[in-house]
């Protein structure tokens, strides 16, 4: 079987040559968000960017084959992050000249009780008051929009007709190749190994490579945060946990085009995949780790749900499968924000399987935030310090 699906690392000509002696700011992280950030600063101009990737740009969470595109949350804030994406995704092409296989199949989320049924309702009603697209179908609507579904388990379902999925290695290619022609410098197979942030200030960022003196670090290092986080004494709580999908044999006629597919009971969900159909299931057996190794374990539980869900899907027949890694924080929503503690550390991080969807808008939040200037919406709530004390944390349904 085929591990690692083509193509889902991106290749970019970065000369191997010395390390810049300083930096206005250094984004830790080459995936999608640490590109988007790298970008829309660059875009502004501001110079003296350095971007470092301790492997090949999009080789962590980005080199997923087919990420999620949506605006279906429940906080307002997950859902402006959402809105303001989408919009980007849309007028990509335009922008960047390029194709990120865009595809606006909507997102099904599927409701077997009446409590989550209600949260649904609750959602949709939000989404739809900030311009969102959600709405509820009946049982029979839902097996109208996606054949697959047995929906005698089900009470209801939103769709949201305007998200989709896009390939995550083409849109960090194209921040990757702008960001570098607005003079960012990018730094591929280069580890930090140390950040001096002596005197509550941030000062040095000591590479495999040599030493970048700079007052600002913006961590956007997905899984890895929080090592890099406790080098300068920040805490940012994320934690590495393995997720699994699988990519069935090629049909050589195309299936029925389906929704992004998501049962909000089993945790099960599936969209299409050129003649094929990409699946996976959250395994809430998963220890966390930062294991990449792809296993046929979470197809038992996948099968357990397929059978109350999507019984045709039992025992999909596999022809290639990829594993990589969700960045967990405590109530599975983001960390965006700046340090109180230490003066020049910045981070966007923890997304919990939401950032390539969330990349676009993060990258100008990160932007007005690095920039001291007013933001297009408030990012207090997604402060890494919510979760000292009796702070609130932020509440999602939509988490699968």
């Amino acid at each position: 079987m085929q591990t690692n699906p083509p193509d889902s690392v991106v290749s970019l000509s970065t000369p191997k040559g010395s390390v810049p002696s300083d930096a206005s700011v250094v984004i830790l992280g080459g995936g999608v968000i640490g590109t988007s950030i790298a970008f829309h600063l660059a875009e502004a101009g501001a110079t003296g960017v350095v971007l470092i990737e301790r492997n090949l740009l999009g080789s962590g969470s980005s080199s997923k084959p087919l990420g999620g595109v949506r605006a279906t949350f429940s906080d307002p804030g997950n859902i402006m992050l959402g809105q303001r994406s989408l919009e980007a995704f849309e007028n990509f092409g335009e922008k960047f000249r390029t194709d990120i296989g865009l595809e606006q199949v909507g997102y099904l989320f599927l409701c077997s009780d009446e409590n989550a049924l209600l949260d649904v309702e609750e959602s949709s009603k939000i989404q739809r008051n900030l311009g969102g697209s959600s709405q509820m179908l009946s049982p029979r609507q839902i097996s109208e929009i996606n054949p697959f579904i047995d929906t005698s388990s089900l009470l209801g379902a939103s769709f949201s007709p305007r998200d989709g999925f896009a390939q995550p290695s083409k849109v960090v290619h194209a921040y990757a190749q702008a960001a570098q022609q607005l003079g960012v410098t990018i730094l591929q197979d280069t580890e930090v190994l140390d950040i001096d942030a002596t005197g509550h200030q941030v000062r040095t960022v000591h590479t495999s490579r040599g030493a970048i003196g700079t007052s600002s670090v913006i961590c956007a290092a997905g899984a890895w945060s929080a090592r890099l986080g406790a080098m300068a004494d920040v805490y940012l709580p994320v934690e590495p946990v393995r997720r699994q999908i699988g990519l069935t044999r090629q049909s050589p006629e195309p299936l029925p085009k389906v929704p992004f597919t998501l049962d909000l009971a089993t945790t099960l969900y599936f969209h299409n995949y050129r003649n094929g159909l990409l699946l996976g299931i959250s395994n809430q057996d998963q220890e966390p780790g930062f294991c990449r190794e792809f296993t046929y374990g979470w197809l038992d539980s996948f099968n357990r749900a397929a059978a109350i869900t999507a019984p045709s899907l039992v025992d999909p027949d596999l022809e290639a499968g990829w594993a990589g890694l969700y960045e967990n924080t405590p109530d599975r929503n983001a960390l965006i924000g700046k340090s109180h503690d230490v003066d020049g550390f910045f981070y966007a991080t923890g997304f919990s399987g939401h950032g390539f969807l969330q990349a676009p808008a993060v990258g100008e939040l990160m932007r007005d935030i690095w920039l001291d200037r007013e933001a297009f919406m408030d990012f207090a709530p997604f402060a890494a310090d919510r979760f000292a004390g009796d702070a609130a944390t932020v509440r999602e349904v939509h988490i699968i």
